[in-house]
């Protein structure tokens, strides 16, 4: 007889440093303790994670493999082996909600073509929490994750993001490496137009949460935001 295939489970993880009760539900918490297999952004961290949520089995005896940024298919299906053998698999990012600005698409990508059942349980999403906050247009919008690196090509990234939310009445969402977050802020007011908006989202769900809306001709107005080495999330609608 063929073993019945188990679920992929999408366990959001905390975005910092905050007790469980704050930014997670019981019943995904309930879900969480209940599994003992996992594919993992980083096995470090999603150790702490479990054992901040209080689940009851020894560390030593969870499952828990990191998924390569760029998986083939021989690893995706290697990784999604323990639903197709019926036991029910977590699926946990570094932070936030699995599969969104992280390479876990993949996976359940694939478990939907091997028929693996795939349920997503509800959590913190920095993105969403931070759009939710920033007064910005929350009816159309667009995540770009990371934005370049270099200079030059950071301001021309800025200029051209900032046309398009222009052009299609589009808030744009991006954030940055928490050490770059002021290099980040200082080339958006240079890049952009006094008149387009700029909210910054930073340590959500934690005990030092603040979000600030204003315009880039009021941020210039005002010293520098506290955002170095913060998690930040760059709302800009032009």
């Amino acid at each position: 007889m063929k073993t019945a295939t188990a679920p992929l489970h999408l366990i959001p993880a905390g975005l910092g440093e905050a007790a469980w009760e704050i930014w997670l539900p019981p019943a995904t918490r309930e879900a969480a303790l209940g599994l003992t297999h996992w594919v993992v952004e980083n096995a470090k961290t999603t150790r702490a994670q479990l054992k901040a949520l209080g689940h009851p089995g020894p560390m030593a005896e969870i499952s828990i493999t990191e998924l390569p940024r760029q998986p083939k298919q021989e690893d995706l299906d290697r990784l999604l082996a323990p639903a197709l053998a019926g036991i029910p698999l977590g699926l946990m990012s570094e932070a936030g909600c699995p599969a969104i600005a992280d390479p876990g698409a993949l996976l359940v990508r694939r478990a939907h073509e091997r028929g693996v059942p795939v349920k997503p349980h509800v959590g913190p999403s920095s993105l969403l929490l931070a759009l939710m906050a920033s007064g910005l247009d929350g009816q159309r919008f667009a995540f770009h994750g990371y934005l370049p690196v270099k200079e030059p090509e950071l301001l021309e990234a800025l200029k051209r993001l900032e046309k398009d939310s222009a052009r299609l009445s589009q808030t744009q969402v991006f954030i940055e490496t928490p050490y770059r977050n002021a290099r980040s802020f200082a080339a958006i007011l240079a890049a952009c137009r006094d008149g387009t908006r700029l909210a910054l989202a930073c340590g959500l769900t934690t005990a030092d949460e603040w979000v600030m809306s204003r315009t880039v001709r009021d941020w210039k107005q005002t010293a520098p935001p506290p955002i170095e080495k913060v998690p930040t999330v760059f709302c800009l609608l032009g």
